[in-house]
């Protein structure tokens, strides 16, 4: 490991203890800096209801940290919508904001349009499909932001278990992200959870970024805020241990193939000849190939939006 990643380890990783909530809520009073939480959904109406309800009581009504939650719905056909809307969130629609540019499938779309529809100078992005949630994920990883001038954006790192195995999950992490981050962005190598999709920002930061559109988010905007603030400016905070539904083998072998396109993209801004993957299942007559693209389209960063823009102005 780098000299620089042990140093940065040492002063830029921390647990949600080091920081109690009295005192970020006295750094959010004295700087006036307004929090916002986003939660990506698509038919999660069995948790999201219990997420929301957990920010909004521990972190709205008990303390006053977090000041909007908003869930934007990607196209749900079940009850995602109605139950975030009862628990306390404010629902938007994917498809709602920014008409003018249609929207594309994938949860890099939904974060990258969610910077149109909130207005906290911190944005805390969260998954809706948490388990035995704890609001220690919101507040551990906005505190940083709030108590340190020189963090930008800070990382939840937490144990995933897989069938009662602890640290069995994050298998893309392990497999794919990890090693592309240590070989290509070694400064990098000491986040645990590179891909995590809980973590937080300031909105300048945010609308500096490009965003890959589908499952490459997580690690492209990890390595493009590295190039614009560097390492220092980058945290991550230890809030325990992280429960949600695991995705099966080809739909992981899905999501390594748009992060590995990703990781293409920042090394090279070459062209993938062949943007689609063919993995195999076994049909009636043997082994039969599904082919799938991969996601390769990146938003621009939100700043070079013209509505984006006009907003910031009134």
């Amino acid at each position: 490991m780098l000299e620089e990643v042990e140093r940065w380890l040492a002063t830029r990783s921390w647990s949600v203890s080091d920081r109690p909530l009295h005192r970020i809520l006295a750094a959010k009073q004295r700087t006036g800096q307004s929090v916002s939480v986003v939660l990506p959904a698509l038919n999660e109406e069995e948790t999201v209801g219990d997420i929301v309800a957990i920010i909004r009581h521990d972190l709205m009504q008990q303390a006053p940290l977090v000041d909007e939650i908003v869930v934007v719905d990607s196209g749900s056909t079940d009850r995602t919508a109605a139950v975030a809307a009862a628990a306390g969130a404010r629902v938007v629609h994917r498809d709602t904001i920014l008409p003018r540019i249609p929207a594309v499938p994938g949860k890099g779309e939904v974060l990258w349009r969610s910077l149109l529809v909130t207005t906290g100078d911190i944005v805390c992005f969260v998954d809706a499909d948490l388990r035995d949630f704890s609001s220690d994920f919101v507040s551990g990883i906005v505190g940083p932001l709030l108590t340190d001038p020189g963090v930008d954006l800070v990382k939840a790192m937490y144990d995933r278990p897989l069938a009662g195995a602890a640290g069995q999950g994050g298998r893309v992490t392990e497999l794919m992200a990890r090693p592309l981050l240590n070989m290509h962005w070694p400064q990098l190598a000491g986040f645990v959870q590179p891909l995590g999709g809980e973590y937080a920002a300031r909105r300048s930061l945010l609308e500096q970024l490009p965003f890959p559109v589908g499952y490459g988010v997580e690690l492209g905007m990890l390595v493009d805020a590295l190039h614009l603030v560097g390492l220092d400016a980058l945290a991550q905070v230890d809030v325990g241990v992280r429960k949600h539904r695991h995705q099966d083998g080809q739909a992981l072998g899905r999501m390594s193939a748009a992060i590995y396109r990703t990781a293409q993209l920042r090394l090279a801004r070459g062209h993938l000849i062949r943007p689609s993957l063919t993995q195999f299942e076994r049909g009636e007559d043997g082994f039969e190939p599904r082919t799938y693209s991969v996601d390769t389209e990146e938003r621009p960063p939100m700043v070079e939006i013209a509505e984006y823009a006009e907003r910031r102005v009134a």
